[in-house]
């Protein structure tokens, strides 16, 4: 099933399709009024965010890039998309680093296939879906380790990370809960408060 805005016209004229090629998928994306994953053949929206979602975002970003302005950490937004080869699968995290330049997928200059760190600030709708099986398919990425899950509910993140590549059954899982504290980013040899995360969110 394809589970898609009919806002983009390539995707009202295609309306009786059912799957999609990559090329196709790309081609749609182009010109779409909102942003799209790509599953495997299956096109499916993205849900807008909340003043929340998007406050906290803005300001993980915000911090990340001026802490890590001076090495070879590079940060991005939500624009930039993420391809998985072995998934067949593009999407788009809220924030990435990468270490050095990006790997672009071939020709492509909107798909990189070398994330370090992914933060996701999660909704009540992709809560589950960024948990499980979107973390299985980043990590058969084999630069990615280390993911944050963001609540935007309370002062609350989960933290995974893995620091042999080698390993990919080795991940650690660490719990921020409470205002005060800080999480020590392992891929960047820095700390994120919390108090810059939810710097303008009321509980």
């Amino acid at each position: 099933m394809v589970i898609a805005s009919t806002n983009s016209p390539n995707l009202a004229s295609d309306a009786t399709k059912t799957r999609f090629t990559p090329d196709e998928y790309r081609a749609i994306e182009e010109t779409a009024e909102e942003r799209h994953e790509y599953c495997n053949g299956e096109i499916i929206a993205i849900p807008g965010g909340s003043p929340a979602h998007s406050r906290i975002t803005v300001d993980i970003t915000t911090f990340l890039n001026v802490a890590v302005r001076d090495t070879n950490f590079q940060i991005y937004n939500g624009d930039l998309r993420i391809w998985i080869p072995s998934f067949n699968h593009g999407t788009y995290p809220d924030v990435l680093v990468i270490d050095g330049e990006p790997e672009f997928n071939g020709d492509r200059t909107d798909e990189i296939l070398n994330p370090l760190l992914i933060v996701e600030v999660l909704s009540p709708s992709t809560e589950a879906y960024d948990r499980g099986e979107k973390f299985r398919k980043y990590r058969s990425l084999s630069s990615f380790c280390e993911y944050l899950l963001v609540s935007q509910t309370e002062p609350y993140i989960e933290q995974y990370h893995n620091l042999d590549s080698q390993n990919n059954d080795g991940w650690q899982w660490q719990v921020y809960d409470g205002i005060d504290r800080a999480i020590v980013l392992q891929s960047l040899n820095i700390e994120l408060p919390m108090s810059e995360v939810y710097r303008r969110i009321n509980f």
